[in-house]
């Protein structure tokens, strides 16, 4: 029998880009600051969703998922491998009950862009914006994310057998 619940963690980080690049956060441009350099459009949100995702469904991480240093994969929208995730999800027999998004970095300030973040998750998970929380943090200027070198995101998946699911 499948449990009921799953949950699943995800986590990502990449430096800033030497080259010019949007930066995007869960398929928001967030136009302050430079952004991060990675083989797809280094979404950071998009892949922390991505692997918490599939970590609650045990189906292993993004690099297993998409193969992320693949040919195809360069250059990728990150929000694709969120929809891609939620087929599986959803092939799965559970919806999405809550994501739990933190983002760590010194700069940009993201509070402005919570909302915008928020629904684009919201929209791509076929779920209520009431479902997913975005929050941020700073390390104090510690370490090489404080230092301002990059960003970091964890997210947390929780997934429910039935959960947004068509009746039988």
């Amino acid at each position: 029998m499948q449990p009921l619940v799953r949950v699943g963690q995800g986590f990502d980080v990449h430096p800033f880009a030497e080259e010019a690049r949007p930066l995007l956060l869960g398929g928001h441009l967030v136009d302050e600051t430079a952004g991060l350099a990675g083989h797809s459009d280094a979404d950071i949100v998009a892949h922390a969703v991505t692997d918490a995702l599939l970590g609650a469904l045990a189906l292993g991480d993004l690099g297993s998922f998409v193969g992320v240093d693949t040919p195809e994969v360069a250059g990728a929208e990150s929000m694709g491998f969120v929809a891609a995730a939620l087929r599986e999800v959803s092939d799965a027999g559970y919806g999405v009950a809550n994501v739990d998004v933190t983002v760590i970095a010194q700069r940009p300030r993201i509070g402005p862009h919570v909302l915008a973040i928020r629904q684009g998750l919201a929209k791509v998970l076929a779920c209520d914006i009431s479902q997913i929380s975005v929050k941020a943090t700073t390390t104090d200027k510690l370490g090489s994310i404080g230092g301002g070198e990059g960003i970091a995101c964890l997210a947390n998946a929780t997934l429910e057998r039935g959960f947004g699911q068509p009746a039988p």
